[in-house]
């Protein structure tokens, strides 16, 4: 009777373990159909990915140094910092 309480104890065991691999694969299933809702509901929004803000904000500062470059290239041209100062 000994290997009783023992064989009870075990089978509990591993049923807990089954039920949690169970419930595991329940959480996994439920991300899964949740991210692909969530992505599904984006896409409908006409969201933008992460990587083409970054691209698209890349672009932004790029265009902008351009702006500064040529700003500072127009100011000394109007200042008469050319060979050309207008009088031809």
């Amino acid at each position: 009777m000994t290997q009783g309480p023992n064989r009870l104890l075990d089978d509990f065991a591993k049923l807990m373990t089954d039920a949690a691999g169970v419930a595991q694969g329940a959480r996994r299933e439920v991300e899964t159909a949740f991210r692909a809702q969530a992505e599904r509901f984006l896409s409908d929004m006409d969201m933008v990915s992460r990587e083409e803000h970054e691209a698209v904000k890349d672009m932004a500062v790029r265009a902008l140094d351009r702006i500064e470059e040529l700003e500072s290239r127009l100011a000394k041209l109007e200042n008469g910092d050319s060979p050309e100062n207008g009088d031809a």
